[in-house]
């Protein structure tokens, strides 16, 4: 039991695990912003980008296994 205390108050002291968590929110937010820019440019189905975009948004929503190509 005491290590487990050991073991929480090295990780609440150590700063190197929020850093990772920081970046990875940094980066997650710039992804959905990118997907978003990119879907408002691909208005057009003729736009090279639209079936980039659709392919993205079939990948993330639809679970079946094999579905994302």
């Amino acid at each position: 039991m005491n290590a487990i205390g050991k073991s929480l108050r090295g990780l609440a002291i150590e700063e190197d695990g929020a850093q990772v968590v920081e970046y990875a929110l940094i980066i997650a937010v710039v992804s959905i912003a990118l997907v978003i820019a990119l879907s408002a440019i691909a208005g057009g189905a003729n736009n090279p980008f639209a079936t980039f975009i659709a392919r993205v948004t079939t990948c993330l929503t639809n679970t079946t296994p094999g579905s994302c190509v």
